[in-house]
């Protein structure tokens, strides 16, 4: 076979996917997790979907969205795991957690409640764990922390907490050796979260999407960082305000490097660098809820 020949070769499909099947992609995804798939994504959908279609039996992508269209409920969690993104690392954004570690020690004895909201595959609310355990000092760490993802995948990898050689970016050693458990033999280069470590998390599926969160309303600290960036403004407004009940006033919610919520002062201030800080309701000004009616009406 030549060279023209082999690269002919290489750019057929297993499936045929037209533009019009992209955008009920598009259309799908949007409507059940909120993300906004640009059009340059085009081939990295194929190339996850695609993997659905021949472990599932689909001879096409439109009989696997026509069945996901008509309630193959089995089927859309899957579906919306293909085409999370999972980006993430230990203590990812390390600016943020000395002022985490600041506002911990301000409650001095108090019991502290921390929700992760896009827990990903467990670095994050392990990080958070570690940083609780620093502030105690060696004592057992009077806190809880909740950590959540709609991708119920990446939560088993999160709830099993071990994680592979190349997983171990952004954890020095003195924390590797003080809350991991290193690996032998066939697990050798693995690490794995000490139980006392684990059992300051509990983890839960969650959508950010939902009208109503099943989880509790007096939250001292929300890291969701590094979500609402796929959300239209409209939708970031209205997953803010859904979060803002779940915070205590004074409450500090960590968004990521790109997020900036300055439209939303009718519900959070500016407290550092991507660093928030929940507006008690009874102090919020006319201007400040005028900013957020706008926010709503936007595009």
């Amino acid at each position: 076979m030549s060279t023209a020949e082999a690269s002919m070769s290489v750019e057929i499909k297993e499936y045929s996917f037209s533009n019009a099947d992209f955008e009920r992609v598009r259309l799908l995804i949007r409507k059940t997790a909120g993300i906004n798939l640009n059009a340059t994504k085009q081939n990295m959908v194929y190339s996850r979907l695609s993997r659905r279609l021949r472990v599932m039996g689909y001879a096409s992508f439109k009989a696997y969205l026509d069945d996901l269209e008509s309630g193959h409920s089995d089927e859309w969690q899957e579906f919306t795991n293909a085409l999370t993104t999972n980006l993430t690392s230990f203590f990812r954004e390390e600016h943020h957690f000395p002022l985490l570690t600041q506002f911990i020690q301000s409650k001095s004895s108090q019991p502290i409640k921390i929700w992760c909201a896009a827990a990903s595959t467990g670095e994050e609310p392990y990080s958070l764990a570690i940083t609780v355990s620093e502030c105690f000092a060696g004592g057992t760490p009077n806190a809880k922390i909740l950590a959540t993802d709609i991708d119920t995948n990446v939560l088993e990898t999160a709830s099993a907490g071990v994680y592979a050689a190349d997983g171990h970016k952004g954890l020095s050693e003195q924390r590797r050796n003080r809350f991991f458990l290193k690996g032998t033999g066939a697990n050798a280069g693995k690490i794995r979260a000490r139980p006392e470590l684990r059992k300051l998390i509990e983890f839960a599926p969650l959508n950010l999407l939902s009208s109503e969160y099943a989880v509790p309303a007096d939250f001292d600290v929300i890291f969701c960082r590094n979500v609402l960036i796929y959300f239209d403004k409209p939708t970031q407004y209205a997953v803010l305000k859904r979060l803002s009940r779940h915070l205590k006033p004074g409450g500090l919610l960590f968004a990521g490097h790109s997020e900036n919520f300055s439209d939303c002062r009718d519900i959070f201030r500016l407290r550092g660098k991507t660093v928030y800080e929940r507006v008690d309701p009874r102090h919020s000004t006319a201007a400040d809820q005028t900013i957020g009616l706008r926010t709503v009406l936007a595009q």
